[in-house]
């Protein structure tokens, strides 16, 4: 059902009362449970550890994602480097200033007994954002996109970068974040640094949104301009309900 009125990012008004303050993202990417315990993992990193991150005040959103042995088969690219991700989290920070705190806060609640073994991480990324985009049709601008209630998110993981506002066009996408890895040390990340990671907001299954992405992301990589590291639809997770959708 269509929204009324005029999408934000079309009224000036609007955007003069703010844009948003988030430049920065953390970005983990591990591999399923190795005993099987996702769903376990899911629950305790949701009504636990991930609400902790908000009492920083650098931290502004989050979003945790999945992946089904569906959104593997729909995958248009997972080269060995990066195949085994299943489980994504994301922080999204005002400033790279944040991450101590960040870190120390870890240490304060794993020194409290509040964490469980993380999942074996395949790769950890900070990013500075840049261009954001959202579809007129779902009326928020594309600044407000990490709150805005999604289904999942496509992820596009590249070395070098390639325009992707015209993914907007394609049905079940909402909207558009890509951001660049920084050089930062070993204790936050083990990204290469000018990676580009681009967030495709998905309001429809992330499944039959990746078989329509798939043509468009083919043609984009013939063009030799970007390689990719990941092209996969993620499940966003459902609170409560832990089991719904696991690796």
């Amino acid at each position: 059902m269509q929204l009324p009125g005029t999408p934000s990012d079309e009224v000036a008004a609007v955007l003069e009362e703010g844009r948003g303050d988030v430049s920065t993202l953390f970005v983990s990417m591990a591999t399923r449970h190795p005993d099987g315990d996702d769903a376990e993992y899911l629950r305790w990193h949701t009504l636990d550890h991930r609400p902790e991150q908000h009492r920083l005040s650098a931290v502004r959103a989050s979003l945790r994602l999945v992946s089904t042995p569906d959104c593997r088969a729909a995958r248009a690219a997972s080269p060995p480097s990066h195949d085994a991700i299943d489980h994504v989290m994301t922080y999204f920070f005002t400033d790279p200033g944040g991450m101590e705190p960040f870190l120390a806060l870890s240490k304060a609640l794993g020194d409290a007994g509040r964490k469980l073994p993380l999942l074996p991480p395949v790769e950890r990324g900070v990013y500075e954002v840049g261009e954001r985009v959202a579809t007129p049709r779902i009326k928020v601008g594309a600044d407000v996109l990490p709150w805005w209630p999604v289904r999942g998110a496509y992820l596009l993981l590249e070395r070098g970068a390639a325009p992707t506002r015209h993914l907007l066009d394609v049905e079940g996408v909402a909207g558009i974040w890509t951001a660049t890895s920084m050089a930062v040390g070993a204790r936050l990340a083990s990204a290469a640094a000018g990676q580009t990671l681009s967030y495709l907001f998905v309001d429809e299954d992330p499944v039959r949104t990746a078989e329509r992405l798939r043509p468009l992301l083919a043609d984009r990589w013939s063009q030799g301009v970007a390689e990719p590291l990941l092209a996969a639809p993620f499940h966003a997770v459902v609170p409560h309900e832990w089991d719904r959708y696991v690796p």
